[in-house]
């Protein structure tokens, strides 16, 4: 593959690692830390993380990534016979499918349904103690595809370049 397709991989390796860095952090310890907190302080701390994570830079490479990612398929599809191109497409549709659509389908649900809760209202307990599960399950698959994602664009460049 040419530079046209090297330039995309090397960013979608890149976005994908920071994702996948935010992502095991969350899974290995922020979580944790917030399901120590009472359930009203856990609840506001998230809800202002929920908040904060939608700013120019965080959205920038989670959705660049991905749109990044889109197209390596493409290119990939119209050159599948050059050396790294099978794992180029699987860097990219696991960095969709289990980065990008589990954040849509599981994920934001969860933090649409947590922003609508009151923090100090008991009834918002439950619902914490859902997505707390819930959230931190989806989230690990994201961490895990994100990685898998880095690991798939790295082994096409080494093959290319090997």
């Amino acid at each position: 593959m040419n530079l046209l397709t090297t330039i995309p991989v090397v960013l979608a390796l890149l976005g994908s690692a920071l994702i996948a860095g935010v992502f095991f952090a969350f899974s290995n310890f922020i979580m944790q830390a917030l399901a120590r907190l009472p359930a009203p302080a856990g609840i506001a701390a998230m809800q202002a993380i929920n908040v904060t994570v939608l700013n120019p830079l965080f959205l920038g490479t989670f959705m660049g990534t991905a749109a990044i990612s889109a197209l390596i398929v493409v290119l990939v599809v119209l050159n599948l016979s050059t050396p790294g191109a099978y794992w180029y497409l699987a860097g990219a549709v696991l960095y969709i499918a289990g980065t990008f659509m589990v954040t849509v389908g599981g994920n934001v649900p969860l933090n649409n349904k947590l922003a609508d809760v009151p923090a100090d209202q008991q009834e918002a307990v439950p619902v914490w103690e859902h997505y707390l599960r819930r959230w931190t399950m989806f989230n690990t698959v994201r961490t895990v595809a994100a990685t898998a994602a880095v690991l798939a664009f790295t082994t096409g460049l080494m093959e290319r370049a090997g």
